[in-house]
Formats: structure tokens, C-alpha cells, sequence
């Protein structure tokens, strides 16, 4: 099965970020907008693996030591630029635990024998994609001037930076990818909460 590590959204960022989705998806009418309700924050992509490799993932993820933090949502981007954008996205502001928690998987799940991450981890929240191809940060092989989204960032550019909330993660989740009609259906496989304040290390 193709299985990825994530955060989840609070409802009320959600729906925010649902409202702001419904009001610009016009300007950029040839991407592929995801559901609102698959949002999601990446902590690292696995890719396929057998279901008992999945077991053993489990395990390791459940080691994860690492405390519950807050996080804001506000303003957007395209990857790798906005003249040649795959990946149009919500940015996010946190402390470090954030990448604390990514390093966290990261090393949990390359004592299994997972590739580590060979590039920075860069946190963002993905709402749509221009064409194919990767949604990694960087420049790709194939990337160029691409114009799926050049009406929506000439749209944006004139407005305030958009503020869709702060919310605590306080656990994170293996989530099943299963590749759609009509896009790609998530489901949460495990769920791993995150140490609160007064919980002993």
C-alpha cells in the first residue's frame, strides 16, 4: 500500500481554508484543486510498501518522542516559482518543533531501511497542482514557464496575505493514499499523539 506520515488540520483552519479555495480556484481553472477534505501537512512520504512493513512502521512511529506544538497557517506560495509553478500552497509558521517532528520520522523510519530525506524539509499545506509531475520544493527535470497558475498569483499579488488561524498538533498519522477517479482518497491507518507538557519523557 502507498503510505505517507502527515498532520491533520483543526476544522476551524479547514474551513477557512475551504472558503479561501472556493474564492480564487476560478483564476486558476486548469490545476488540479485538492478536496479540502484530504488537506493535510507532510511529514514524510513513504511510497509502497507490503502490509507487513506497515506493522513495523507502526512500531517505529510509535517511539516518536516528541512534544505537542502550535502552529499558524497564513499567506501562499508556488514551488519552485511562481513564473513556473507546479504547486500552489498555504504557508506555515512554527517553532521548531515542526522540524523536530520530521527529523523524528525521518529516523524512525530509516532504522526500517527508508531512504532518509535528501533534501531540506520544507513545511507547507499543498492546495493545488499545475500539470504533473513532482510537488516536491525544488526545480525539477521538465520544469518551465507554466501559466496554470499565473492569473491566480497576478489576483493574489494585489491582495493582504491571507490568515487562516493557529491551531496545537498534538498527534500525528500514518494515512493510506489510494489513487482515484478524480484524485487521490486518503485514510488514516494510525494515529501517534504527541507528548503534552506535563507527560513525562
Amino acid at each position: 500500500m502507498r503510505i505517507f506520515v502527515a498532520l491533520d488540520l483543526d476544522d476551524a483552519i479547514r474551513q477557512r481554508i475551504q472558503r479561501f479555495m472556493e474564492g480564487v480556484r476560478g483564476f486558476a481553472p486548469d490545476a488540479r484543486w485538492l478536496s479540502p477534505q484530504s488537506l493535510h501537512i507532510t511529514l514524510k512520504f513513504i511510497g509502497e510498501k507490503p502490509a507487513d512493513t506497515v506493522e513495523d512502521i507502526k512500531r517505529a512511529l510509535s517511539g516518536v518522542q516528541v512534544g505537542a506544538f502550535d502552529l499558524s497557517l497564513r499567506g501562499y506560495g508556488f514551488f519552485p516559482t511562481a513564473k513556473s509553478a507546479r504547486v500552489f500552497w498555504v504557508g506555515l509558521e512554527c517553532g521548531p518543533q515542526l522540524q523536530e517532528l520530521a527529523q523524528a520520522v525521518d529516523q524512525a523510519t530509516s532504522a526500517l531501511g527508508i531512504p532518509k530525506e535528501d533534501r531540506p524539509f520544507s513545511p507547507h499545506l499543498t492546495l493545488a497542482r499545475g500539470g504533473g509531475g513532482s510537488g516536491a520544493p525544488g526545480w525539477r527535470k521538465g520544469d518551465g514557464a507554466n501559466k496554470n497558475f499565473q492569473f491566480l498569483e497576478e489576483k493574489l499579488s494585489r491582495l493582504p496575505a491571507p490568515e487562516f488561524g493557529t491551531m496545537t498538533a498534538r498527534e500525528f498519522f500514518l494515512y493510506q493514499s489510494q489513487l482515484m477517479r478524480g484524485g487521490s482518497r486518503y485514510t488514516k491507518l494510525e494515529r501517534f499523539p504527541l507528548r503534552q507538557p506535563d507527560m513525562p519523557l
